[in-house]
């Protein structure tokens, strides 16, 4: 008799586990077409990226051609500048090139006056009065 017993009280022990199990069971809040919705929600997301990716793209492709852009701005001045330089110094030549021919024919000018000066008494006290001698 107790073997029956047990094994009633096993049969109406798993008997009453489905329910348990139903009532352990969570309500799901969402229909199908909240379902409808998220699919179509990740998808326009998708679409989103896809088109954010290409956008991005394009700017990128912008900045590059900007920083070309600047480079070769930036090598025209360079060149600009040191045009400049050596323009100043191919103009200043010829200028340089006077100015070292009359400081020899002035320190040469001197050079005979003084020696002249030697023999006419009245020159020498003229270039005494001018600091020359």
């Amino acid at each position: 008799m107790k073997p029956l017993v047990l094994v009633s009280l096993l049969i109406l022990s798993l008997h009453c586990l489905p329910a348990l199990a139903q009532e352990q069971q969570v309500v799901v809040p969402y229909t199908l077409a909240d379902r409808d919705r998220a699919i179509l929600t990740e998808a326009k997301i998708s679409a989103l990226e896809v088109k954010m990716d290409v956008k991005f793209e394009s700017v990128n492709a912008r900045i590059d051609y900007l920083f070309w852009l600047q480079g070769v701005i930036l090598a025209l001045i360079l060149f600009i500048l040191g045009y400049t330089i050596w323009d100043r110094r191919t103009a200043l030549q010829p200028a340089l090139d006077k100015s070292t021919e009359a400081e020899v024919k002035s320190s040469n000018l001197i050079r005979v006056l003084r020696e002249y000066s030697k023999k006419h008494a009245d020159l020498a006290e003229i270039l005494r009065t001018h600091g020359i001698l």
